[in-house]
């Protein structure tokens, strides 16, 4: 397995696409039910196959990444040869993981305590492996607003 397996959740919520995953491989609900029963190492390694494919496909698509630990908050533009990160960086001891220090760092922007740096990273030969360790790591997919946000204010 090249990612991760989905979790219990995930797989409820992707339902109709695992069984539609299962009929491309020509198995039946039955077969399906016969295969965990009977040989419930193929039935995992199917799980894993369609865990991979849909993270796939997920990591195709995301093209902004964004983290956020008590004094830094990364935001990352996803291009297709290499990512943009933009860092914001507290010299303080304002956590911004709390609602009372993003609020903080929302009206302190200029503040001297609150610093910006930007710099582009090339990926490695797996562009999506990037991508799903920096997942792993805590970084959450989003659209995008906050790197836009503060590009314009650093740029």
């Amino acid at each position: 397995m090249k990612y991760a397996r989905l979790s219990k959740e995930q797989f409820e919520e992707l339902h109709q696409e695992f069984i539609n995953f299962l009929a491309t491989q020509s198995i039946t609900a039955d077969e399906w039910t016969n295969l965990k029963a009977n040989k419930p190492d193929l039935a995992e390694m199917e799980l894993d196959v369609f865990s991979d494919l849909i993270w796939e496909g997920v990591l195709n698509k995301a093209e902004y990444l964004e983290h956020f630990a008590p004094q830094h908050m990364y935001l990352f533009h996803l291009g297709e040869d290499k990512m943009h990160a933009i860092v914001v960086n507290l010299k303080n001891d304002v956590d911004i993981t709390t609602k009372e220090g993003y609020g903080w760092l929302r009206e302190n922007l200029m503040d001297e305590n609150v610093e910006f740096l930007q710099a582009d990273k090339d990926y490695t030969d797996d562009k999506n492996l990037d991508k799903f360790k920096m997942i792993e790591q805590g970084a959450v997919i989003t659209k995008g607003d906050l790197y836009h946000y503060f590009n314009k204010i650093i740029n």
